[in-house]
């Protein structure tokens, strides 16, 4: 059975960072397409980062140069590493494996004074 877990959010001020993490069991990461997605108060989910079993990255136009996705094989685990963030930025995070649609539960990221 495939469980994605999230965690790593939290109230952060402006400016800030956070880094978010996707704990995989069930299926390897390694080998799949993972993505990061969000959903703010009242507006629909969605996508923020993604990367394939090459490693290879896409990132949406409003986090490119500010967010980082990444992953630890060994770990089974994708990060959301999150700089510069802005209170547009503030919205429960959801990992996905985008091979299979699994999702989590999402973690909660709010950026305010």
């Amino acid at each position: 059975q495939v469980q994605l877990v999230e965690s790593g959010g939290g109230l952060v001020q402006p400016g800030g960072s956070l880094r978010l993490s996707c704990a995989a069991s069930g299926m390897p990461v390694s080998l799949h397409t993972m993505g990061w997605y969000r959903q703010a108060p009242g507006k629909e989910r969605e996508s923020v980062a993604s990367i394939n079993f090459r490693g290879i990255t896409n990132y949406a136009d409003f986090v490119k140069g500010r967010f980082t996705i990444s992953r630890d094989n060994a770990k089974n685990t994708v990060y959301l590493q999150m700089n510069s963030l802005k209170p547009d930025d503030t919205a429960v995070y959801y990992c996905n494996d985008l091979s299979t649609n699994y999702w989590g539960k999402g973690t909660l990221v709010t950026v305010s004074l």
